[in-house]
């Protein structure tokens, strides 16, 4: 189900082949006991796919987020939660476009071997929410060190990650036109002094945390680009994010999909297969159109984005879109199995949980509307 794009068929069945060995089976399991899917992440970091974005020249696949999207939408449309990939494939993209010759040479090699994970993404504050400018976590210059201080929240994966990306300010937040100047990324290696992780439990099985940064150093040259410069580097990893969003969505769409219009032909209730009638088929049917059109987006945006071109109105829609149709699609789904979709064997109830998240985040749609409003359609700034 779903069109291939730009000779992606043999990306997609390579990473199916690797995901066909952890079945619905081992991610119900995980889910109910709230565990990390170790053997999985292992099994796709020897791979090699998810450094699919370092350069040849560092060991990796030396390909674009076109291929990292397939590679992301075959996990979830698998029946997996991609939400464990994403990460080390886009920050591996910041490290790559905007990180020191040093930088590079010392970690891209071991993360395109697996033997590094850069998982963690420090970036999300309490009192910021969704204003990046106003994250309020310092780092302050003191000899060859930076010292971090601050509090982030929804910090996933930390616990299993040997890199992490960490934004704070290093100079002061200043309202207005420079609101956005004084921010700084830094590749921090795990485990450190100075980081006290506060598990949060969630409605799905997602290892995220709250995160309290005390005196931690982090050595200067571990700078990623230039210090100050660093909104417009988010930015642009923000849009392979979205892009990277859109595309585990629209793999857990069609992975509805498959599994419900299968259901609805063999389930029969009053005499006859329940795909017959058209509550049960239509909204499928409707869910499928709008998974195919923001697939379309989805691949605009990435071709824009590997060819290094604005694509931030594409990726914003893209994501909105994708996520969409998932969530039309998980609830015709629900219906189309009708209790059976509360019955954790069918996993229905586990994909649907899992595909929430992509209407709040990355970005909340609200957040990408209101973009779409100010920035494509010129009207005025709402907040």
């Amino acid at each position: 189900m779903g069109h291939d794009h730009g000779g992606s068929a043999a990306i997609r069945e390579e990473v199916a082949a690797i995901c066909a060995r952890f079945p619905d089976e081992y991610w119900r399991g995980l889910d109910a006991d709230r565990r990390y899917p170790e053997e999985f992440l292992q099994a796709l970091l020897e791979s090699g796919w998810l450094g699919v974005l370092i350069p040849r020249e560092y060991g990796g696949k030396g390909l674009g987020i076109t291929e990292a999207a397939v590679v992301i939408e075959e996990i979830s449309r698998s029946g997996g939660n991609a939400a464990t990939c994403h990460a080390q494939i886009y920050n591996t993209g910041m490290l790559v476009r905007h990180g020191s010759e040093e930088l590079r040479k010392s970690y891209l090699p071991r993360i395109a071997a697996g033997e590094l994970r850069l998982l963690a993404f420090a970036l999300t504050e309490h009192d910021a929410g969704l204003d990046t400018t106003r994250i309020a976590t310092e780092a302050v210059r003191d000899g060859d060190d930076y010292v971090v201080n601050g509090t982030k929240n929804w910090l996933s994966r930390v616990q299993h990650s040997d890199l992490m990306i960490l934004a704070a300010r290093t100079a002061p937040y200043e309202a207005g036109a420079r609101r956005a100047e004084g921010l700084s990324a830094f590749l921090v290696e795990l485990p450190a002094d100075g980081i006290e992780a506060r598990p949060v439990r969630t409605m799905l099985n997602l290892e995220t945390n709250e995160v309290t940064f005390r005196d931690l150093r982090v050595p200067a040259e571990n700078l990623i680009g230039e210090e100050g410069a660093a909104f417009r580097y988010l930015i642009h990893g923000v849009n392979g994010d979205r892009i990277a969003a859109a595309s585990a969505a629209i793999g857990d769409s069609r992975w509805f999909l498959a599994k419900a219009s299968r259901y609805a032909s063999e389930r029969e209730v009053f005499g006859r297969p329940i795909g017959q009638n058209q509550s049960i088929q239509f909204p499928l049917a409707r869910a499928y159109a709008a998974t195919e059109a923001a697939s379309l987006m989805r691949f605009r945006a990435a071709e824009l984005y590997d060819r290094g071109e604005s694509c931030a109105a594409e990726a914003n829609m893209a994501k909105l879109l994708a996520s969409e149709a998932s969530w039309d699609a998980a609830n015709a789904a629900m219906n189309t199995f009708g209790g059976y979709g509360f019955a954790a064997e069918y996993d229905v109830e586990r994909k649907f949980r899992e595909t929430r998240l992509f209407v709040n985040g990355p970005g909340s749609n609200q957040l990408l509307l209101s973009y779409l409003g100010q920035h494509v359609l010129g009207m005025p700034r709402s907040f």
